[in-house]
């Protein structure tokens, strides 16, 4: 950044100030507050985010540093509004896969292809696109979860939103844009698989061979992820990454 880009002394003064003010008014909000789920809480809550990550982005800009707050992200839910006793819910599933192996992929795609009779001819299975519409529609989403390195996919992180509603939906009514309506104030609860944990667990880990006997090995941990395998002998991470 040139020197006529970076914020000004006074700018990162400024800033630092907000954070204090918006210090002082969050712990305002929290010993006002009239319950767990106080809406001035969360909009202080906020506001202090917003504060404290324009003023880490400013001292970086002007003196090359960083504050030790972390900013939570965009992922962090809102209070529940819902209702109380849900009559109705909606289960919201992302999973997201790297085609690691597209020869794998058309490969099962053709095996499948051969078993139809009916099938829509051997050239859909020579594309990616063609045998990934081959594959879902044969398989069941949390098969190819449990198969998916059989399938030439890599797992990327994963998400389930369970969502309540005041009323089950009528048949067909948001079929043309299932997810645009979705309301994070309405999340009863979610689960995150992510390769982001796990490099978390192997921090843990690495911070934990310091006090072991030398070699550093974990054979009790070897062992019990030995024996914690599903049915296709993949280790079964849903459980134990949430």
């Amino acid at each position: 950044m040139s020197d006529a880009a970076q914020p000004t002394a006074a700018e990162v003064r400024a800033a630092a100030e907000a954070v204090k003010t918006a210090l002082d008014r969050h712990l305002a909000a929290v010993e006002r507050r009239s319950g767990e789920e106080d809406p001035a809480v969360y909009d202080a809550f906020n506001e202090l985010a917003a504060a404290a990550e324009a003023y880490d982005e400013l001292l970086y800009d002007r003196y090359d540093e960083v504050t030790p707050f972390e900013i939570p992200g965009e992922d962090t839910l809102p209070p529940y509004t819902g209702p109380e006793e849900p009559s109705a819910l909606s289960v919201l599933i992302r999973r997201d896969y790297a085609v690691a192996e597209p020869q794998r992929l058309m490969a099962q795609a053709r095996r499948v292809e051969a078993a139809d009779e009916e099938g829509p001819g051997a050239e859909t299975s020579d594309t990616v696109h063609g045998a990934l519409g081959l594959l879902f529609g044969e398989f069941e989403p949390d098969e190819i979860a449990s198969r998916h390195k059989e399938f030439g996919l890599e797992e990327g992180d994963s998400t389930l939103w369970v969502t309540a509603a005041d009323e089950t939906a009528e048949p067909g009514e948001w079929l043309e844009a299932p997810f645009e309506q979705v309301d994070p104030q309405r999340v009863v609860c979610r689960f995150d698989v992510s390769a982001v944990f796990d490099e978390e667990f192997d921090d843990d880990l690495d911070d934990g061979d310091e006090g072991d006997d030398g070699d550093g090995d974990l054979p009790e941990l070897d062992e019990d992820l030995d024996t914690d395998l599903d049915e296709d002998g993949e280790p079964a991470r849903l459980e134990a990454d949430r």
